[in-house]
């Protein structure tokens, strides 16, 4: 993984889960003229790995910095050891989901404020995935709103269980989201070999959501369920949520 061209830092730490009992590794990217003197949001990124590899999201985010386009942001990236255990984790019925779900919210969020000068406030926290990994990311912010008040989801996958959570949310915080999904993934080939329409069920979840009172941004683009497309509307989200 190389960044040579990035004036902030990558660097690599780990945190011990009692949740999912193992040991979780992590990428943490911390913005130009770091300090600890100064407080700063977080973006934590699930599919880390690919956020940083596919999305060069550290670049990204750093140029929206530099533009003065965006807040100066840590991002914290959560990769999967194996798309097995991916599946287990992030699908919303995966057998490790609700473990995962608390990993988010009562280990790494004491971890990142533990180790990092963040604003410790729900709308400093964005949490961000795309496909199964957006899935995840909203049904945590659905369950604690109050550790994290933005979702930033590429192609989330949408079933029974994502719509009914959603239909079903009434506690007092509301949350910053961003939704979009591609016209063409009506094929999508899933890790489990399954081929599924993502783009009704993704309707579905927009109908539901624009009823909430949420800051709510839902967009259609042109393309597939690849980070071709993802990568590029990188810039769009990042300005949404953090400027």
């Amino acid at each position: 993984m190389s960044y040579r061209s990035l004036e902030g830092m990558i660097s690599e730490r780990s945190i011990q889960s009692k949740e999912l009992q193992e040991e979780i590794s992590l990428l943490v990217y911390t913005p130009p003229n770091f300090t600890p003197l100064q407080s700063y949001d977080v973006l934590i990124c699930q599919d880390g790995h690919d956020y940083f590899q596919l999305g060069r999201i550290p670049r990204q985010l750093e140029q929206l910095i530099d533009e003065g386009e965006v807040r100066e942001t840590i991002i914290v990236a959560v990769p999967y050891p194996s798309v097995a255990e991916r599946r287990k984790r992030y699908h919303p019925n995966g057998e490790k989901v609700d473990a995962y779900v608390r990993f988010l919210a009562h280990e790494l969020v004491p971890f990142i404020d533990h180790n990092f000068p963040t604003h410790q406030l729900a709308s400093s926290r964005t949490l961000a995935g795309d496909s199964l990994a957006g899935t995840v990311s909203l049904l945590t912010a659905l369950q604690y709103p109050n550790l994290f008040g933005q979702v930033m989801m590429h192609s989330p996958y949408v079933n029974d269980k994502v719509l009914t959570t959603v239909a079903s949310y009434e506690k007092n915080e509301n949350l910053s989201i961003y939704h979009v999904i591609g016209k063409k993934e009506t094929n999508v080939k899933t890790t489990d070999g399954q081929v599924l329409d993502f783009v009704t069920p993704n309707r579905e979840l927009y109908a539901l959501l624009k009823k909430m009172p949420f800051s709510y941004t839902y967009e259609e683009f042109d393309g597939d369920h690849t980070w071709t497309y993802w990568q590029k509307d990188l810039p769009r989200g990042l300005t949404t949520l953090l400027a």
